[in-house]
């Protein structure tokens, strides 16, 4: 009984007369094969394992060995492209877990982070955190630090041998320092769009914001002082106060409304609180303690005080401010 035919031509079949001509011969894609930027033996198979191993490539279809021009270079295609779309995933994935690592730091620790680094720290690291050697907070470049946990660890435990001492801290104090200093680099990072001197202007007059803030011993007490919000608040944060107060606005920094059993309505920024009383600066800068049990009413209040400068104030404008809260870095 006679064969069945093959119904591929003889260049076509794997190791046919034709594919081993066309690779003793050299053919299109023979001996003289040689690109400049690749090393060494030049054949078809050579360059090809070269290339692969060079870009770390999978093993290419069996055509391509074949000396099928079309197909390797639409596998090549196909990897390079590949290749890119993974770095371009790589380098966003990189940006949201950066933005996810700032936001996982509460602005209230933040914030009792700073006041305990003015108080045991800034001498030695000074207030940029740049002052050791090989050491810079602000950065984030430490010499024996990597993750949270070794920060803290560090913290606890000092470096013994040098000017680095055991800290007793709690829970929470160590947790605020830990943000403080990771959030350090935030502050200062961006570069400010707007014009600070423009901007103190702009705070003092159209936005009459020294009518409750205080700023380096100027303006009322009723509301926060603002002397050093520029050293923890980033850009981003100051920008949002400005345009949404009260989604901005510290559970610290709430007003409370108490009415006491004669009748008479108290209202202010609350400063402290306990189980047992409430202490407060009310709208006529006055402090004020409370014994909750004298209390006929009392309500934390959720909506901030401060208004909107959404539409008071024009993007520039805005900008001005920022800039002008980022240079309020505390006494110098």
């Amino acid at each position: 009984m006679p064969a069945a035919a093959n119904p591929f031509p003889s260049s076509q079949r794997r190791g046919g007369a034709a594919a081993s001509g066309l690779a003793r011969r050299g053919g299109q894609f023979g001996e003289t094969f040689r690109p400049k930027h690749l090393p060494g033996p030049t054949t078809p198979s050579a360059a090809l394992r070269w290339l692969r191993d060079f870009l770390l490539l999978p093993q290419p279809p069996l055509l391509c060995k074949e000396g099928n021009g079309l197909v390797l270079l639409f596998w090549l295609y196909c990897v390079i492209m590949l290749r890119r779309c993974c770095l371009v995933f790589a380098v966003f994935g990189c940006l949201n877990a950066s933005r996810l690592a700032s936001a996982q730091y509460s602005q209230a620790d933040v914030e009792a982070g700073f006041n305990l680094y003015n108080a045991n720290c800034i001498t030695c690291h000074g207030a940029n955190g740049d002052s050791i050697p090989g050491v810079n907070l602000r950065t984030n470049q430490f010499k024996r630090v990597a993750t949270d946990a070794d920060l803290n660890r560090l913290i606890q435990t000092g470096i013994p041998g040098t000017a680095m001492p055991p800290g007793r801290y709690t829970t929470a104090d160590l947790a605020g320092l830990v943000a403080y200093i990771r959030s350090m680099r935030d502050f200062a990072t961006a570069p400010s769009r707007g014009d600070a001197v423009r901007g103190q202007t702009i705070f003092e007059e159209k936005g009459n914001c020294t009518s409750c803030h205080r700023v380096n011993g100027k303006g009322s007490r009723v509301a926060p002082d603002l002397s050093d919000i520029g050293a923890i608040r980033s850009p981003d944060a100051l920008q949002r106060s400005l345009i949404d107060p009260t989604a901005s606005m510290l559970p610290l920094n709430r007003y409370v409304r108490a009415v006491t059993r004669d009748g008479k309505t108290i209202t202010g920024r609350r400063l402290n609180e306990d189980t047992y009383t409430v202490q407060l600066i009310d709208t006529q800068e006055r402090l004020v303690s409370l014994i909750k049990s004298d209390l006929r009413e009392y309500t934390v209040l959720k909506t901030s005080a401060m208004p909107s400068y959404k539409e008071k104030l024009g993007s520039a404008e805005l900008e001005d401010v920022v800039a002008y809260l980022r240079t309020l870095k505390g006494a110098k």
